[in-house]
């Protein structure tokens, strides 16, 4: 994996996007975070992702028990059903690897609930296994402040890269200037971004834009 240079930022071309775990039983014992930002956070990466043309992966684990993906997250996917497993590690399940492996992309971003175990599992395997691994830190939560905290700094130390959801759009985006994704952005942006996306709305009324 490339540290530094230009080629250890993200493209939307080489990546693909995993998101695991994002349920009801997960959330309800979610302690490192406010739920609600991982929810808003997690839906801006996802639709993100789709507005940059990333192929994205979808996973539950037991949602016969631990609930169905989260409505607002399945909704920028209605047409894929995601991948219910048994297996925590999510690595260990043959279906999900045969999915990315077969996009041919090795920049492997992930997001997931919980992040001690169905984050730290997968991307400890995907990087002995020649990924390069980028965790989302702000779309992933952990049972407790510390179990978040040591599994990214374990995480860290095998060779991960840690992200925000935010980071990672705008190195997909790059340049302001690329019309074709910048409207798929913007729209994120503004409905995602919190404050930044305030402060892009009122840029954007100071020159004159109708953007809302």
């Amino acid at each position: 994996m490339n540290r530094t240079g230009l080629e250890a930022l993200l493209t939307p071309e080489e990546s693909v996007l995993l998101l695991i775990d994002h349920q009801p039983f997960q959330f309800a014992n979610l302690h490192s975070h406010e739920p609600t930002m991982i929810v808003n956070n997690v839906i801006g990466l996802a639709k993100g992702a789709r507005a940059f043309g990333v192929p994205t992966i979808l996973t539950t684990v037991l949602e016969e028990r631990g609930g169905l993906l989260i409505k607002g997250l399945q909704d920028v996917f209605p047409e894929q059903k995601p991948i219910n497993r048994t297996l925590i590690n999510t690595w260990e399940d043959k279906s999900v690897v045969d999915v990315v492996q077969k996009t041919g992309r090795k920049k492997l971003i992930v997001a997931a609930l919980w992040t001690e175990i169905c984050l730290a599992m997968p991307v400890i395997q995907a990087l002995g296994e020649g990924y390069e691994v980028y965790i989302v830190t702000d779309a992933s939560g952990g049972v407790t402040p510390e179990s978040h905290d040591m599994a990214v700094r374990r995480m860290v130390q095998a060779g991960a890269v840690p992200m925000t959801w935010m980071a990672v759009l705008s190195e997909w985006q790059r340049d302001w200037a690329r019309d074709a994704t910048l409207p798929g952005m913007v729209d994120v942006l503004l409905k995602h971004g919190g404050g930044s996306g305030v402060a892009f709305a009122w840029e954007m009324q100071l020159l004159g834009s109708t953007a809302r």
